[in-house]
């Protein structure tokens, strides 16, 4: 169940770094660890970043969450871009197809507690990451 929700547009560089201040505000409301927080804002910057170059721009929703038992913040990253073409290979450490490390993916699924990837080519991407308080 959200408790409470932000949506930003992403179409500029600065509105990645408005997604990481907002990711940081949120970490530090829902009292996550510094540790974590700093893990939660670079897997948001690096999916932020991705939405903008790969997916030609998009949204970022951010949402503090909780179950009966737990409370997180979950991220959610949307674009209509071209999808992606082979995800187990986009998901290998390493792969990329922008010169960069190739860790944005395969390194942000590593950084959070649960991370989902909805993608097909043609249809855009959606990606949903929560961390958990702990």
């Amino acid at each position: 169940m959200n408790e409470e929700s932000r949506l930003i547009p992403v179409t500029t560089d600065q509105d990645v770094v408005r997604v990481r201040q907002l990711v940081r505000t949120v970490a530090v409301e829902a009292k996550l660890s510094l540790v974590d927080q700093t893990k939660l804002v670079t897997a948001a910057s690096e999916l932020a970043r991705n939405t903008l170059v790969y997916g030609g721009g998009g949204t970022v929703e951010v949402s503090r969450v909780r179950t009966e038992i737990r409370s997180g913040i979950r991220i959610v990253f949307a674009d209509q871009g071209p999808g992606i073409a082979d995800l187990d290979l986009a998901l290998t450490d390493g792969y990329t197809t922008g010169g960069g490390l190739g860790l944005g993916l395969s390194g942000s699924r590593r950084l959070v507690d649960d991370f989902t990837i909805d993608t097909a080519p043609g249809e855009g991407t959606r990606i949903s990451i929560t961390k958990w308080c702990r």
